[in-house]
C-alpha cells in the first residue's frame, strides 16, 4: 500500500514550536546560508540540497555565538550547545515533505539548528554587544555612512536589458548613476562589468575597480545579493590558478570599502593572497582601503604577517604596507616604522581612481603620526 503524503510546517526540535523561514543576514559572507531564530533560543540555518550540512553546521554555530568564530571553535557539542536537524525540507514551500518529495520534486533540504547553553549564550550575547559597540566606534571615528536607498523607479519605463556593448560604454565614460540604473534592471550587468578587468593597461583596472566600488554601494542599498554574488566570483578566480587575476583583488577591496557594514566579513579571505608576488601590493591597497572606514575588520585579521613587508626590496610593497599600518594605527610596528623615515624611493598608491605619487618616507610618517594622534585621543 503507498504511504500518504503528509505535508507538515517546519519546527524546532528544542520546544516544538513552528519556526519561521530563514532569510538571508543583513551582512553577507563567504559561505551563505539562510538563518533564522526560534523564540526558545535556537538558532537555525538552511541548506536547500542536503549536500553542506557540514558548512551549514559551521556558519549555525558561529552565528549562535554573534559571529565570533573564536568562541565558536572553543565550545564543545553536548557540553556548551546542542545540536538538532529537520529533514525533507522544501524551502520553496517552507513545508516537511515525509516522502521526501513533492508533487514529483524531490525534497533533501535540511533545517540545521543549535542551541547554546544559557551560560554560553550569556557570553555569546556580551561578545555581540561589544562588537556593535566597537563597529559604532569605529564607524562614528572615520566619519563612514552608509549611502541612501536607491529610489524605486516610478516612471513606467521598461526595465533596460544590459549589452556587451553598453556596460563597456557606461564603464569607459564612469556614468556611475547610469550603471547603478542598469545593474537594479538587469542583474548581468555586475558579471559583464567584471569582464574588462581583464585589460592590459594597469590604469584602467585601478579606476574601474573603484567605479565598482562606487556603483555597488549603491546597488547593495537595493539588491545586495548580486554584489555578493561578485565577490563570490572574484574571491574564486583568484583562487584558480590558471586565471590571471588582473584588477580583482583591487575590486573586491573597493567593494568592501564602500560597504562595510554589509560585505565587511570578506576582509579577512584577502590576507590569504598576500604571499603571492602578482596580488601583494593589491592585497595591502585593499586592506588599507577597508581600513580607512573599518579599521576593526582588518585588525580582527592576523594582520601581524605584514609587519616584514616594511623590509620588502619592493618599495611599493614597504610604502603600501606603511599606510595600511597607520590606518589602523598598529602601535606595535613603530619602531619598524620609523627605519623607513630615509626611504625616498618614489611609489604611486591609487585614491579614488586617481594615481597619487608619494615616497615610501612620507607614507611611513603618516602612519607614525596616525599612530600617536590615537594614543592622544
Amino acid at each position: 500500500m503507498q504511504k500518504e503524503q503528509i505535508i507538515k510546517r517546519p519546527w524546532c526540535p528544542f520546544c516544538g514550536h513552528m519556526v519561521e523561514k530563514a532569510v538571508d543576514l543583513p551582512d553577507r559572507k563567504m559561505q551563505e546560508f539562510t538563518v533564522g531564530n526560534c523564540s526558545c533560543g535556537a538558532v537555525y540555518s538552511c541548506d536547500p540540497t542536503g549536500h553542506n550540512v557540514g558548512s551549514a553546521m559551521v556558519e549555525t554555530l558561529v552565528h549562535a555565538c554573534g559571529d565570533n568564530w573564536d568562541l565558536a571553535w572553543e565550545l564543545l557539542p553536548e557540553d556548551d550547545y546542542l545540536t538538532g536537524r529537520v529533514e525533507n525540507y522544501d524551502e520553496q514551500t517552507h513545508q516537511i515533505a515525509e516522502l521526501g518529495h513533492i508533487d514529483g520534486r524531490i525534497v533533501r533540504g535540511v533545517l540545521y539548528f543549535v542551541r547554546l547553553h544559557t551560560e554560553i549564550s550569556d557570553i555569546a550575547e556580551r561578545v555581540r554587544k561589544k562588537k556593535e559597540q566597537g563597529v559604532v566606534e569605529a564607524e562614528t571615528k572615520s566619519g563612514y555612512r552608509p549611502p541612501p536607498v536607491e529610489p524605486v523607479s516610478d516612471d513606467g519605463r521598461k526595465p533596460q536589458r544590459a549589452t556587451k556593448k553598453m556596460v563597456r560604454e557606461l564603464a569607459a565614460a564612469g556614468d556611475e548613476d547610469a550603471l547603478v540604473s542598469l545593474c537594479l534592471d538587469d542583474r548581468k550587468t555586475l558579471r559583464l562589468m567584471q569582464r574588462f578587468l581583464y585589460d592590459p593597461v594597469e590604469e584602467n583596472r585601478w579606476r574601474l575597480a573603484w567605479l565598482f566600488g562606487r556603483v555597488t554601494a549603491r546597488v547593495a542599498t537595493r539588491d545586495p545579493g548580486q554584489v555578493s554574488e561578485l565577490v563570490h566570483r572574484l574571491l574564486e578566480a583568484c583562487s584558480d590558478s590558471a586565471a590571471t587575476p588582473w584588477g580583482m583583488i583591487e575590486t573586491i577591496g573597493s567593494v568592501v570599502a564602500a560597504r562595510p557594514d554589509i560585505f565587511g566579513a570578506f576582509t579577512r579571505h584577502l590576507l590569504g593572497f598576500v604571499s603571492a608576488d602578482s596580488t601583494r601590493v593589491q592585497v595591502i591597497w585593499a586592506l588599507a582601503e577597508i581600513a580607512q572606514s573599518r579599521p576593526d575588520l582588518v585588525r580582527e585579521t592576523p594582520f601581524y604577517s605584514t609587519f616584514h613587508f616594511l623590509n620588502h626590496p619592493d618599495p611599493q610593497v614597504r610604502g603600501q604596507v606603511a599606510r595600511l599600518l597607520g590606518r589602523i594605527t598598529a602601535s606595535e610596528a613603530v619602531m619598524q616604522l620609523m627605519g623607513l623615515y630615509q626611504d625616498q624611493e618614489e611609489i604611486v598608491i591609487w585614491e579614488a581612481g586617481e594615481p597619487v605619487v608619494t615616497t615610501v618616507a612620507e607614507q611611513a610618517a603618516r602612519a607614525i603620526q596616525n599612530i600617536q594622534g590615537s594614543k592622544e585621543k
